[in-house]
């Protein structure tokens, strides 16, 4: 059985943050109609259409794995492994998990959602996220490595190598000192 939302705050799926982007997208599209035209308006209506239509399959499928992965992730070692009280060591795990996981943001950040839903903190839910990021292999040596050579790749990841625990550390202090609820 999946987990229920929190009791706490109730989930919606129209919340301030969809108001501001579709106040946004409504305003965009009037201004494009009235200076372009209702040719050029509905010529980028069905561009958007079909960009939907290519992505909605790639949303679908990483929405499945984030509902997958709270169904098949066991809450008390997902909180023991990478929880609040996992302390560095959980930041190194999500942080060795976020570099070492393929894919892209459709499947990367519904996977992220599920784990704070299982029981992992912000701190390492960010640093997985960060480290994804910064320090994805898959990224680093399909598109990386051909254009700038291993040296500057190399130097690249150690430079950003810090971050994920640092983005990690930042984000537990701010959900500790004013105590967001995050799930």
């Amino acid at each position: 059985m999946p987990p229920s939302p929190s009791p706490g705050r109730p989930s919606r799926a129209f919340d301030w943050s969809t108001a501001i982007i579709a106040v946004l997208v409504v305003a965009a599209a009037a201004r494009v109609f009235w200076r372009d035209g209702s040719g050029h308006f509905f010529a980028i209506v069905a561009s958007d259409f079909d960009l939907l239509l290519g992505v909605l399959p790639k949303v679908l499928a990483g929405c499945l794995i984030g509902v997958f992965v709270t169904l098949l992730l066991p809450r008390e070692k997902v909180a023991r492994w990478v929880g609040a009280e996992s302390g560095f060591g959980g930041i190194l795990i999500a942080t060795v998990m976020g570099a070492i996981l393929p894919g892209g943001p459709f499947t990367i950040f519904p996977v992220a959602g599920a784990f704070l839903m299982v029981g992992a903190d912000a701190g390492a839910v960010v640093a997985f996220i960060t480290s994804w990021s910064l320090l994805g292999y898959a990224r680093a040596l399909v598109w990386e490595l051909p254009f700038f050579g291993i040296e500057f790749v190399g130097w690249r990841i150690l430079a950003a190598l810090p971050l994920p625990f640092l983005a990690a550390w930042l984000a537990r202090l701010v959900v500790r000192k004013f105590g967001f609820r995050l799930t």
